[in-house]
């Protein structure tokens, strides 16, 4: 039997959706990529947009029309946040929501051994749950490998659905997590990405935290390379800022979320902190790591509602002045299920596309002199993607994207390399001696 998937969303769907391959592949099934004929058609879904909700809709569709014999399975946080909607999707076979995803298997079964026509198998988030272990040994198509180490988010942005879509912050047990990274090395892989849906709240369910398991992590014998996925500023505190810069092999890189360098923005958006206070945040990164060592990234949203002309040059203000040397913009998507859906003053889309544009060329440009700084300098690369024989495409521990000639050498290796010019894209770099 065949199966094959298409994902939608984080990094955290991308992960989860490699430990459901794993699970169909110790099951017997082998998986094939898209475009390929198979007999089990998986779609793991994001919901954050409609645009997401649209596009699951569509390849289901299109997996029905082109596969009639085949079982079709939506899963993920759009059936879990609208299980209605979700449920009346007739393509979907099987239909199950952000959770409980080991019964996938024994769903599509019986859809395969004729014992139901249709199943719907979602399951209410509940208080108290716990965080679903699954295999998640093999990333086929990286070089780094991502451990999933917490689920759920107990925050309330206006914007967001994600709370209800992944239920409580739920903490996936420290020794689950050290024995997969025993694993993962003994595989050999060096770089290892802790991500999760709240990754600051890590082990505020079971009295741990996040920096002890960092610490723990980094001790793992064959971990090269320790870097942590999204983080909240207002939850890193300076006893965890002092800690995290003793931890050598921590790549002092981090994505602190902003969404919006205007505060009256944060404060319509319900985030719990003001521009003065990410600044700080920031400045104590730099001040603990060097401010010549670290770097930051970060997601900002424009055209919020009421967003005016000037909250949008307040917030573009605020962003190039930290010197991102990566920003993620996006137009605010207006999504059903959250409290800015309702909110006064929606921003014309074509408006949000406009300030997008403008925002995306400024931090561009930012970029582009964050990294003309590092020219010159020395850096490690984690090799990557294989672009010859002899060249590859990587990354520094700031996350600064490389290419590179490294000739005997082969996807995986850490190689030293002077930084040469930016190119727009990457940047150019040569063995160091």
């Amino acid at each position: 039997m065949r199966v094959t998937f298409y994902t939608l969303g984080c990094k955290v769907n991308q992960t989860e959706t490699g430990a459901l391959a794993q699970l169909f592949e110790e099951n017997g099934y082998t998986v094939v990529p898209g475009g390929e004929a198979a007999d089990v058609y998986v779609v793991n879904s994001c919901t954050v947009t409609n645009f997401g909700d649209q596009k699951s809709r569509k390849w289901l569709r299109r997996a029905k029309r082109e596969n009639p014999g085949a079982v079709t399975v939506l899963t993920g946080c759009y059936p879990q946040a609208f299980p209605q909607e979700a449920a009346a999707i007739a393509e979907a076979d099987v239909v199950t929501g952000s959770g409980n995803r080991r019964a996938i298997l024994r769903d599509v079964q019986r859809i395969l051994d004729g014992e139901a026509e249709r199943v719907v198998d979602i399951r209410p988030h509940e208080k108290g749950e716990r965080f679903e272990e699954l295999p998640m040994d093999k990333f086929a198509e990286h070089t780094r490998a991502f451990v999933k180490v917490e689920d759920g988010c107990n925050r309330q942005c206006a914007y967001c659905v994600i709370p209800r879509a992944r239920g409580p912050v739920r903490s996936r047990s420290e020794q689950s997590i050290l024995q997969e990274l025993h694993r993962l090395t003994a595989a050999g892989y060096k770089e290892i990405v802790l991500t999760a849906i709240s990754l600051p709240s890590y082990g505020a369910d079971t009295g741990t935290s996040l920096v002890e398991l960092v610490e723990k992590a980094a001790a793992v014998p064959g971990v090269e390379r320790l870097r942590l996925g999204s983080l909240d500023p207002d939850m890193l505190h300076e006893d965890d800022i002092r800690r995290l810069a003793r931890v050598e092999k921590l790549c002092p890189q981090f994505h602190l979320s902003l969404q919006s360098g205007c505060d009256k923005t944060l404060r319509a958006m319900r985030r719990p902190y003001t521009t003065a206070q990410y600044a700080a945040i920031a400045a104590r990164l730099r001040e603990a790591f060097g401010p010549e060592n670290v770097s930051f990234t970060t997601d900002v949203i424009v055209g919020f509602p009421s967003e005016t002309e000037e909250d949008f040059a307040q917030s573009m203000a605020f962003v190039t002045a930290q010197h991102f040397l990566k920003v993620h913009v996006f137009p605010y998507s207006r999504r059903a299920g959250t409290p800015a859906y309702d909110f006064p003053e929606q921003v014309p889309e074509h408006e949000k596309e406009a300030r997008s544009r403008r925002m995306t060329a400024a931090v561009e440009a930012v970029r582009a002199e964050e990294a003309a700084r590092m020219q010159g300098r020395t850096a490690t690369v984690l090799l990557e993607t294989p672009l010859s024989a002899t060249l590859f495409s990587g990354y520094t521990p700031q996350y600064l994207p490389v290419l590179v000639s490294a000739p005997g050498c082969q996807s995986g290796d850490i190689v030293k390399v002077t930084l040469g010019a930016w190119d727009g894209k990457r940047c150019r770099a040569a063995l160091a001696p």
